[in-house]
Formats: structure tokens, sequence, C-alpha cells
């Protein structure tokens, strides 16, 4: 059995997945990786605070600001080299490989924190962030490897709950841990356990193939991150995915920056509220993450990115709108501040910002991990940890900037919210992809609970031809975002040209077609373009009727699918809408701006049948096939 049949064949539910060898093991080491990484990083700076490990407090902030620079920095050095060694070689003796190295750098950085040596301190900081930078590629280039593409949405929104919720515990651990008295045992302890089970978890991480064996290593990091950002930036949506993730990290990393002075000064919070924001801000992102799965239907739904960029602005503008003229108290403890006016609004909003934030970077990283060609998608994650780096960077000279002109930190969350959407603009347009999905999310989720049987038949891979009754003038959108593979739509031209749906079918590089009589040049064209689809392996959709229904009966079928499959004989798939008669966009008593929707969520159905072979389609078999998958429901 092949690999991807092999994962096919025990495809799981979300939660699931940590029930099983070929997600749990790896879920664990990278969680436990990501805990490590803050309960050092957090226990650094609490120790430079307390100043543990310096002769005074002048150099304080030049210290945590530099511990932060060397953290980063690897990833701009070694991210390139990363990505073709994760590339090249067996990823899960890779993985191994790294958290053995884990283990030898926190030996080091207990002995740093014995010696409370700032110079050994900062060395180990720059040596976790070099193994970092060494993972990254690895921890996302092999989860299609284990995962079936349906998964990749369930996988990626596990890796960010686990993420994040580890960074939030790492940081709350790190911290305490290190201002306790003789802090600097148990943050050893803590330090050397969590690395060896982490190593021990890696060593149950499923075989993963190396994607390009014979891949020549080239280490040069200059021109070789040059290379590499203009090899990524060559294929537009993983580039541009890559760029709304950077953003994304700009973002997020400048509200957790800031969150701490604005938990003391704007709202006169104690440490503990700053936790509380952090907390919140954390579990919002870990919610959104794993609620990406329900919404997107086991597909990688990427119409999710713009509702997530929406609500990022929503959010962030209501926070700025829910930010006290002046703080709420001096030194408040967590229970004084939630009974303050206003605070709950505050927590609200932190949280909402980061349940869009889930909503917005999921299916970014599940986009990547599809579209991307399997001999080169570490690199391209390689690509991804170079800009989130650049960007991180750019937030704190984005932020320094603003408050050095005597901004307040409202008004950097007022700058952060307007240029989000600025920059959800550009982007949209570039891959108008996003939008596209998003209208075709929205419709589905709003007006109509589509119940779907049997869509699992159609073909993993290779051209098929979908058949399907013409109900609506939303039946293309329905359909679209029900089939889990992009679908090229053959559909009469006056509803091609639609106001606002014209942009959705242009988008999904639908095929207008004519009556031979009304414009026989669009006629020939559209069997033209019906061959090349098939013959590019798509999934091509035609509703046979020719028209829309006028009385909710089905028309008789034409012949012009038998003249598609005499010139390509693939499958044919018959698909039936149910429901759909009488609705908003339906024909019955007349037009759509003169009706009300019935109700929101309207349930309706969408049944699908086994593929035909091509030889034996006839049109009077799949009008048969059709009509009775439809049933009695119009």
């Amino acid at each position: 059995m092949s690999q991807d049949k092999a994962v096919q064949a025990t495809r799981v539910g979300q939660f699931a997945l940590l029930r099983q060898r070929r997600f749990a093991p790896y879920f664990i080491t990278q969680l436990l990786g990501a805990f490590n990484d803050n309960v050092y990083k957090n226990a650094l700076v609490a120790l430079i605070a307390f100043n543990v490990a310096t002769t005074g407090g002048s150099n304080d902030g030049l210290l945590i600001n530099l511990a932060a620079g060397l953290f980063i920095l690897p990833f701009f050095l070694f991210s390139a080299l990363s990505g073709q060694i994760a590339d090249k070689y067996e990823k899960a003796t890779l993985i191994q490989a790294i958290k053995m190295v884990e283990i030898m750098i926190m030996i080091c950085g207990v002995i740093a924190l014995l010696l409370q040596s700032m110079p050994l301190l900062m060395g180990v900081l720059f040596l976790m962030g070099t193994q970092s930078a060494f993972f990254g590629p690895v921890k996302y280039g092999i989860l299609p490897q284990h995962l079936h593409e349906t998964e990749l949405t369930a996988g990626n929104g596990l890796v960010e709950l686990g993420t994040f919720l580890a960074i939030l515990v790492g940081t709350i651990a790190g911290t305490q841990l290190m201002s306790s008295a003789d802090g600097i045992v148990p943050v050893s302890v803590v330090l050397l356990s969590v690395a060896v089970v982490g190593f021990l978890a890696s060593r149950q991480i499923p075989h993963a193939p190396a994607s390009a064996p014979d891949l020549q290593i080239r280490f040069n990091p200059l021109k070789e991150t040059g290379r590499l950002i203009r090899h990524t930036a060559s294929q537009r949506v993983i580039f541009q995915s890559i760029l709304a993730i950077s953003w994304f990290w700009l973002l997020g990393a400048s509200y957790l920056a800031q969150f701490p002075v604005y938990a003391r000064d704007v709202l006169g919070g104690s440490v503990d509220v700053f936790t509380a924001l952090l907390a919140t801000f954390s579990i919002g992102i870990a919610s959104g993450s794993v609620l990406c799965e329900r919404l997107s239907h086991g597909r990688v739904e990427i119409g999710l990115v713009p509702f997530g960029a929406m609500g990022l602005t929503i959010f962030g503008l209501d926070l700025v709108f829910a930010t006290p003229d002046a703080p709420l108290g001096i030194d408040l403890s967590l229970w004084g501040f939630l009974s303050a006016d206003g605070a709950w609004r505050v927590l609200l909003d932190v949280f909402l910002i980061g349940l869009f934030g889930g909503f917005y970077i999921v299916p970014l990283y599940a986009l990547i991990q599809k579209t991307s060609a399997p001999e080169s998608l570490s690199r391209a994650i390689a690509c991804n940890n170079i800009l989130n780096a650049l960007f991180m960077v750019l937030s704190a000279v984005f932020a320094l900037l603003l408050l050095a002109a005597g901004a307040s930190i409202a008004q950097l969350f007022l700058a952060l919210s307007i240029v989000n959407a600025l920059v959800a603009l550009y982007i949209f347009r570039q891959v108008p992809e996003f939008f596209m999905r998003f209208l075709i999310w929205l419709l589905i989720h709003t007006l109509y609970r589509v119940h779907k049987r049997g869509l699992e038949q159609l073909p993993e891979s290779g051209p098929v031809i979908v058949v399907a009754n013409h109900v609506s003038f939303v039946d293309a959108l329905i359909l679209g975002g029900c089939i889990r593979r992009p679908v090229r739509f053959v559909m009469y031209y006056r509803i091609y040209k639609l106001p606002i749906m014209n942009f959705i079918f242009r988008t999904a590089r639908a095929i207008p077609i004519a009556g031979r009589s009304e414009n026989p040049a669009l006629y020939e064209a559209a069997f033209e373009r019906m061959h090349e689809a098939l013959q590019a392996g798509d999934v091509l959709c035609i509703f046979p009727e020719g028209q829309i229904t006028a009385d909710g009966e089905m028309n008789e079928f034409r012949p012009g699918i038998l003249r598609v499959l005499e010139r390509c004989p693939v499958p044919v798939m018959p698909v039936a809408l149910q429901g759909l008669w009488g609705s908003l966009f339906s024909r019955k008593n007349g037009p759509a701006f003169f009706k009300r929707p019935r109700r929101l969520f309207a349930r309706i159905g969408l049944n699908a049948g086994s593929p035909i072979a091509a030889e034996s389609v006839t049109l009077d078999l799949l009008w048969e096939q059709v009509h009775s998958l439809r049933g009695d429901r119009r």
C-alpha cells in the first residue's frame, strides 16, 4: 500500500490525531521544544531583571533586547541551510538529531545558569535560536508526509494550539521559577527533563523519506538566503501566503511586546494583569486554530483568511476604544482589575484578536504545505522563517518609532489595526483566490447549511467531470465550496457576467459558454477550454440542462457532455442539489432582489453518486442518476 493510501485509510478526526502514532509523538516533540525555548528565554529575562547575573541594573534594558536579537539572528543565518537539509534527508532522523542537540544545549544552559555567566547565557540563547532555525523547516515539512490533505488544517490547528499554549505556560514557568528562592535549580531541572522527554518522544516519530535526496547542499548565508527568497517569490500563492503569515507575526509580536507596559501603565495593573492578557491572547489563538478544522470541514479553506483579517482589524479597533483614558487603578490585582469598569471588554477584545489570528494563520500554513512541491516544501518553510524573523524585527522598529514620536500605546494599536486592513487588501488583491473563497465560505455558512453525502467518492486526483442539476444562480458556489478539489465550472455566459459573481467566477477560472446559434465563437472556445482543463487533470463541472430550472423540475440533458467525452473519455460523477428551489437565488417568485431569504442557515442537500466510466455514459443514464440522487426534494 502506498504511503498516501495508507494515510487515507487511517484518516481520523482532529483530536483523534493525538492518539495516532503518525502525529502524537511529533506533537509532543514540538510542544516540549516550544515550552523549553520559552522557559529559558523568560528565565534569562527574569535573571537580568533581578540583577542576579549583573552587577547593576543600568544595562538591563540593553541586555534584554540583546537576548531577543540573539535568538532571532540564527533564523537569518541558518534558515536557507536548514531548509536544504530538511529536504535532502529523512525527517524523523533529523528531528531526533535536533532534539539530541537540544539536550546538549540545555546542559550548557544549566552550567551557564549555575555560573551566572552572562556571556555564556547569551551564547546558549544563540544556540537555542540556531536549534529552532533547524527545527522549523522539518516541523512543518513533515506534516504532509504523515497527514492526508484533508487533515492538514486539523494538524496545523493542533500544532498552533500546542505552540501557543507552550509559549504561555513556558513564559509563566520561566518567570515564576526564576523569581522564586533558589530559582536556578528548578529551572535547570525543568530544562533538562523536558529536553530528555522531547528526545524520547521524537524517537517514536514514523519514518518520513527524504523529499529531494539528490539536492546539493550549499552554505553561504547571504547568497543562499537571496536565492531562496527569489525562488519562493516565483511561486505567487506560496510567497503571498508567507508574506501574510509574516505580517501576522509582526502584528502578534507588536501586541505581545506592549502588553507588559499596557497592563502596568495604561490599565494600572500588576504583573498578574499582564499574565492575564498574555493568557487570554494565547488561548484565543489556540481556540481559533482548533476551530479552523470545524469551520473548514476537512479542507484547506483559504476563505477563513479574509475572515480572520477582518476580525483582527475590527477587534483591534475595538481594543483601542475599550482602552481607558486613565489607569483603572494602581498595581491592581487580577480580581481588582476584573472588578473595574471596562476590564472585561478589554479581555474580550484581546481574546478575539487571538481567535481571529488563529482563523487567519492556520489555513495559510496548510496552503503552503498543500501547494508546495514536496521536494522543496522545507525550503519554502525556511523562507517563511526568514521573513517571519525579519517582520518581527520590523515590529520592534515600528513600535519604537511611533512611541518615540510621542504616540501612546492605544495609538500604536490603532495604527496596527489600520495597517492590517491595508495589508489585507494588498494581499487579497494580489491573490484574489483568498477573497473568492471567503465569499463562497460566507455563503454556505450563513444562508445555507449543507448536508453532504457521497462526495468522498470523488477521485483524489486526475480528470473527472461532475454533472449536476441546475436550480439557482449560486449552484456553482455551493458545489465549489463543498467539493474538496478545485473545480472548473462551465456556465452560461450571462450568469458568468453577473456583478460580484463575475469576480468569483473569473478567479475560479470558470468557462463561459453560449448557445451555438447565439455565439458560435464562444461556444467553440468553451469546448476547447474544457478539453484543456481535463488534459490538465482538473475537475470540470457541467450543468447538462443548460439553464436554471424555471419550475423546480429537471429539464432534459443536452448532448454537449457527450461531445466532451468523445475527445476526453474521463469518469463522470453525478451530483444532485436539494432544497434550493424557492430559495433567494432560485427563479421561483421572481428575481432575488424582490425576495427575502426564507431563513438563515437553511438546510440544503448535496448528494453524490459513484463515478461512471466514460464508455457507459448516456444522457438518459446521467439524468436518471441525478434525478434519483435529488429525490422528491427540489
